[in-house]
């Protein structure tokens, strides 16, 4: 009898049920270039000029980026978050594979026979208890199955989690940058004023100017010095996100002053094939779709009955002295078959339930992969338009300049009223911020457009099947960065 159940359970075990995943075709471009990247001087990345795996801000060179970057993979708060995620994925993995062995339990008993009654069983028991239900109809597996799709959702989540972090910290670190080059801009500003004000003071003195004259000057001045101090709320508050990002109290956080001297790297594209490779939120959309095809296969294993094979072994004795020195042992082994003969149709609304929900990931997946050619083509169209717009401003304020010096040269010789100079000194201050403030926006443009491109990850790079199911102990190659 034993061995006829266990040719069944041998048999049976391959017979899963449940449909076979296969990638639904996902919206791709069938042009081997990106649209936007007419505006620019792209070009398709090779092995030996692509975006830097992991380190992707390396391709700043900025040290100092990188010694921020390098601390925010070790102390960043949301990532320990997505990976002790990916950590519990893969332990339930552990647990759901547990039901393929047996269940062993062991205990000890003592009863006091009634008086009013007879019994042949001894007041003393000492059982051990087995039974197994061999996974005939792959309910187990298919259980295993989603939950290891599930860890590569995880993991690639605990990457996507990773990429958004170190992109808002460059991000960041630019910002401040910015704002460090503009505090330079309004102190050069208040330099300027400062002096015309001390003109306009020797010109109302020797008689060739007005009070009035004297007093726009100083008011201009005045403007000039709270504009350059309102300039430290948005530094201060890119100061504090950064701690925040490094997991650290903003209290015991600064960063040193230091103008904006970076500029942008060439980044190579690839081509629009490539990009479904090379997203980490598209692979976990993919994972998500194989997790919820597995979950309708446990849908149909409930279809289908489940055999448990049990036994029970046990030492028994009248006395617990005796017990373990001249005990009796009993023994019995059993089988049970359990199927549901009638539900009103529950399981059937069960699968319906699974299969809608794997339609929602297939069209989630589609949506995800749409919105990541939306954002390479619109962070390509904002990098290579505010760059032709910055060379632009660079002209205006050149021009600025020498409109300025002219017409200081003029007021001093007292060709033109100090309204003039003002106008110029307004237009140039104008023309300096606007030039600043696209320099901020064209290396963030960079940073979102690498981190669109999935900042150098690859799909190679998700644990496979077999990592994901092992301890981490075993094997954390996939959790080092």
């Amino acid at each position: 009898m034993n061995a006829r159940w266990t040719i069944v359970a041998v048999v049976s075990a391959s017979c899963t049920v449940g449909p076979t995943y296969r990638v639904p075709v996902a919206p791709s471009p069938t042009v081997a270039s990106y649209k936007e990247s007419r505006w620019g001087t792209w070009k398709v990345g090779s092995p030996s000029d692509a975006i830097p795996r992991g380190a992707w801000w390396m391709m700043f060179r900025d040290p100092e980026l990188d010694a921020l970057e390098a601390r925010l993979n070790v102390t960043n708060q949301t990532i320990a978050g997505a990976l002790q995620n990916y950590l519990a994925s893969r332990a339930q993995i552990r647990a759901l594979r547990a039901d393929y062995a047996p269940t062993v339990t062991a205990g000890a008993t003592a009863m006091r026979p009634s008086a009013l009654t007879a019994s042949t069983t001894p007041p003393y028991y000492a059982p051990i208890e087995i039974s197994w239900a061999p996974d005939l109809f792959g309910r187990v597996q298919s259980a295993v199955r989603q939950r290891q799709y599930a860890a590569q959702v995880s993991a690639a989540d605990l990457e996507s989690t990773r990429l958004v972090a170190q992109a808002t910290l460059a991000q960041t670190f630019f910002q401040i940058r910015g704002q460090d080059a503009l505090q330079d801009v309004l102190d050069a500003a208040v330099a300027a004023d400062a002096q015309i004000v001390e003109l306009t003071r020797s010109r109302y003195e020797h008689g060739l100017d007005t009070e009035a004259t004297l007093v726009e000057a100083e008011l201009t001045l005045e403007n000039a010095r709270a504009q350059a101090i309102n300039v430290a709320i948005a530094r201060t508050q890119y100061e504090h996100a950064i701690a925040t990002l490094l997991g650290v109290p903003a209290t015991d956080y600064s960063l040193p002053k230091r103008s904006l001297s970076t500029t942008p790297p060439r980044i190579p594209l690839g081509t629009p094939s490539e990009l479904l490779e090379r997203r980490p939120d598209v692979a976990a959309a993919e994972r998500n779709m194989a997790s919820a095809n597995a979950t309708i296969g446990i849908g149909y294993a409930a279809y289908y009955p489940s055999l448990t094979l049990s036994g029970s072994a046990g030492l028994a004795s009248t006395t617990f002295g005796v017990l373990l020195s001249s005990p009796t042992l009993l023994w019995s082994v059993g089988a049970s078959v359990v199927g549901t003969l009638f539900d009103g149709g529950k399981r059937r609304a069960t699968i319906d339930v699974y299969i809608a929900a794997y339609n929602a990931t297939v069209a989630g997946y589609r949506q995800t992969v749409l919105a990541a050619f939306q954002q390479v083509e619109d962070d390509l169209a904002q990098s290579a338009i505010v760059a032709r717009e910055l060379e632009q401003q660079g002209r205006a304020v050149a021009l600025a300049e020498q409109a300025y010096a002219l017409e200081t040269s003029r007021y001093d010789g007292g060709l033109d009223p100090y309204i003039a100079l003002m106008i110029q000194q307004g237009a140039l201050l104008a023309a300096r911020q606007a030039l600043v403030s696209l320099q901020v926006q064209q290396m963030t443009s960079s940073v979102l457009l690498v981190e669109a491109l999935g900042g150098g990850w690859d799909r190679s790079e998700l644990p496979t099947i077999d990592q994901v199911s092992k301890p981490p102990a075993a094997n954390t190659r996939e959790l080092a960065h």
